[in-house]
């Protein structure tokens, strides 16, 4: 079991940056887990932000991040960060964090677990 809490959401304007949290709580060593984020704005499909893997030797990103999103995680205390710069209004959505103990993917088979979301919302 995992548990994820999302927090750092906000107004922001465009050009701003923004950093993210997602404390995750699990059963196994955190370094099992990938951790990932995805968004989902409104009347659109959820889509994949980027994810890290559990012993942090690799990321992956989504194609609309171009360089301006990363992701970053501290095991000791199972803590992910989503840095983000350069945010448009087209960023606007409610941020998930999640956690799965398989391979990291950009999408395929849902990722185990979820938190309950942050939202980001960018005024221009």
């Amino acid at each position: 079991q995992v548990n994820l809490v999302e927090s750092g959401g906000g107004l922001v304007q465009a050009g701003g940056s923004l950093r993210l949290s997602c404390a995750a709580s699990t059963q196994l060593s955190c370094n099992t887990y990938v951790l990932a984020w995805f968004r989902q704005a409104p009347g659109a499909e959820r889509e994949f932000v980027g994810a890290i893997a559990g012993d942090k030797n690799q990321e992956i990103y989504g194609n609309f991040v171009k360089g301006r999103f990363t992701i970053r995680r501290y095991n000791d205390n199972c803590t992910a960060f989503l840095r983000m710069s350069g945010l448009q209004p087209e960023d606007t959505a409610v941020y998930y964090c999640a956690a799965d103990g398989g391979p990291m993917r950009r999408g395929g088979r849902p990722y185990r677990y979820w938190g309950q979301g942050t939202q980001i919302t960018v005024s221009s």
